[in-house]
Formats: structure tokens, sequence, C-alpha cells
């Protein structure tokens, strides 16, 4: 397989930090919060100029220098992942035990193994597509709904959880940690997406037909109002609202979201006031032509989704969770179809958007014939 330079220069130096944690970790000064948050700006810093000069002269963006930086601390966040579980010894261990010791959470432990498996993927896929100079917009867009799910979740549940008065000096490495990935995402939001070569009388013919008429529409549809009830009742769940079958679902299939940590209830209020909005203009979008905006918001909402039902699901059942709040052994099977469902839906949706866009292009006006 012919794998891009640029791609291929992304992952050696992300694989850099195999060596550099363990080298870390062995230093004895740095057990201290603030040593911490000091070295780990220090090398975010040598890592930027080190991805700066080996791509200059071969890219004419500085966004591939911001995904390799990202790639690098996905490596770093597999690697914090992998010791926690048990499968490695001696990488990170100074950093989740001064730096960020609530990585050490059930949820912190997921969110490490997404960043470092999914994003990790998507940043060579979009350094790889950049130095080919091809279009990274979708990619993009999904990474960019993961990315900020994740980080607000984290931040604000760090803040509200029961390790509020545990926050270090390194939480402020989120700052430049979000600020370029926002950069980036907004240099991505200002590219306008390649028009599709499309025959505008099929694109009519398309756009004619009615919703019935068109029956995967119809079932997304019908899926997105079922969706944005299910988001509704979990965020009615973690507001306490007294009705019975919250406390049922909340007792009997989901204990998870009653979990001190906060970021189980940050979670679902995040779907419930960003999350179920979208699915309802979705549903609209689907059922109305010329919503030329419901293909990037599919992919954002593809990825914010994706990620936080995984590390939702995951977390839930992670052995780190106290049991107590685990998913029971007689119901765990019917709460992780729900989520699978919930997961699934906004990607069909992305796809759908993708594969077909004739509905969603804007109306093609009609030739005027010349007298």
């Amino acid at each position: 397989m012919d794998v891009p330079p640029l791609a291929s220069r992304v992952a050696a130096l992300s694989l850099g930090a195999l060596p550099l944690s363990l080298a870390l970790s062995l230093v004895s000064q740095l057990s201290h919060p603030l040593g911490v948050a000091l070295m780990s700006l220090l090398v975010l810093a040598l890592l930027s100029l080190a991805v700066y000069s080996l791509s200059r002269g071969d890219v004419y963006s500085p966004v591939p220098a911001v995904f390799a930086v990202l790639a690098f601390t996905s490596m770093v966040d597999l690697l914090i992942a992998l010791h926690e579980d048990g499968y490695l010894r001696g990488f990170m261990d100074f950093y989740t035990r001064e730096g960020d010791p609530y990585l050490r959470t059930a949820h912190g432990v997921s969110i490490c193994y997404w960043d470092g498996c999914a994003h990790y993927l998507l940043y060579l896929a979009m350094a790889g597509a950049i130095r080919r100079r091809r279009s990274y917009r979708s990619l993009g867009l999904y990474w960019l709904g993961s990315f900020l799910t994740s980080v607000l979740v984290f931040l604000v549940g760090n803040v509200l959880g029961k390790y509020s008065a545990e926050l270090r000096p390194s939480l402020l490495l989120a700052a430049p940690c979000l600020l370029l990935p926002c950069w980036a995402g907004l240099r991505l939001l200002r590219t306008q997406p390649t028009p599709p070569r499309l025959d505008p009388l099929k694109v009519l013919a398309e756009q004619s037909r009615s919703l019935p008429r068109r029956p995967m529409d119809l079932g997304l549809v019908v899926w997105l109002v079922l969706a944005a009830g299910f988001a509704l009742f979990r965020g009615l769940v973690v507001l306490d609202c007294p009705t019975d079958a919250c406390f049922t679902y909340v007792y009997q299939y989901e204990p998870y979201l009653r979990d001190p940590v906060a970021y189980p209830k940050v979670q679902m209020l995040v779907q419930l006031f960003y999350v179920l909005p979208f699915l309802c203009l979705a549903a609209y979008g689907l059922s109305v032509p010329g919503c030329s905006w419901l293909p990037d918001g599919a992919l954002l909402c593809a990825g914010a989704v994706g990620q936080a039902q995984f590390s939702h699901l995951a977390a839930s059942l992670h052995l780190r969770t106290p049991f107590t709040y685990r998913a029971p052994e007689d119901t765990w099977a019917t709460v992780l179809l729900l989520n699978l469902l919930y997961a699934l839906g906004p990607h069909l949706l992305a796809l759908r958007c993708l594969w077909a866009p004739h509905f969603f292009l804007p109306r093609p006006r009609p030739h005027q014939k010349r007298s």
C-alpha cells in the first residue's frame, strides 16, 4: 500500500510518544503537579517546532502540523488507557498520578481509548488526504464533532464531579489543546464543499418526491423522532424527574447515570440541549428539499454521538465504575441495544447525505426560453 509521505511523518512523530513517555516517567523530579504541567508544555512546544520543520516546503497549510501534534497526544492517550487497564507498565503513571488523576476514572480511560484509536486514524487519514490534494472536509467535520463533545464533557465533568477538589495545574493544558482544534475546525468550516456534479433534472426529480415515496428517508425520520424522545427522556432522568418511568430506568437499566463523577450527567445534558434540537431540525431537513446545511450538520452530529455513546457505554461497563453504578446483568443487553441503535442513526443519516445529496442541494432554477 502506498502510504502518503505526510501521513507517514505524522505516524512516525506520534510513535515518538512511546520512548518519550517512558523516559519522563523515570524522572523523579516530575512528581509534582506544576512540574508535570511545565514539562508537558515544553514537550508540546518542541513537538510543534519539529512538526513545522518537517512539513515546511511539503505542505502549503499549517493544518497538517496541528493534526500531527494532536496525533502525538492521541498516542499518549492510548498509552494512558493501556497503562490504566494494566496492559502496560511504566508508561504515563507519573502523569495520571500527579497531572490528571481524573483520567483514571472509567470515563477518562474510555475517552483515551477513543482518542488513541478513532481520532488517531482520522488524523492520519486527513494528513494523507491533504498531501494528495484531496478533500478531507467530511472526515474533518466528523472529527470536529467528536473532539468538541469529548473535551466539553470531560472538562465540565472535572469541574462539577467528585474530582473537582483535585483540579491540577495541568488542566490549563486544555487551553492550547482546545484552541488548536477550534482553529483547525474554523478553517474547515470556512472551506466551501466541492459541489457535486449532478444532473439538474435528476435533482428536480428527487426533490419532487414526497416523503412517503422515499422509504429510506421515512425510516430515518421515524428514527429521528424516537431518538429525540430517548434523548429527552434521559435528560429528564439526570435532572431527577420524579416520574415512575425515570425512577425505574435509572435504577434498573442505567444506574451509571447516578455516578457522582458527573460525566454521565453532563453527557446527557449535552445531548438534551444540543443533539435533541438538531435531531428535530434533521427530521425537517429530510422532509423539505433544499436544506443544504444538513450534510455538514449530520457529520458533526455523527461524530459527537459516536464519541459520546462509546465513552458512555464503555464507562458504564468498565471495572473502574463501582458495581452499584454498572448496568445490571439482567438488563445490560437491553441497555447495550438501545445505546447502539441511538449511535447508529446519525451515522446512517450522514452516509445518506453523502451518497445521495440530490435532495439537499439548492433547487435549480428552470432555464428560461429565449424568444
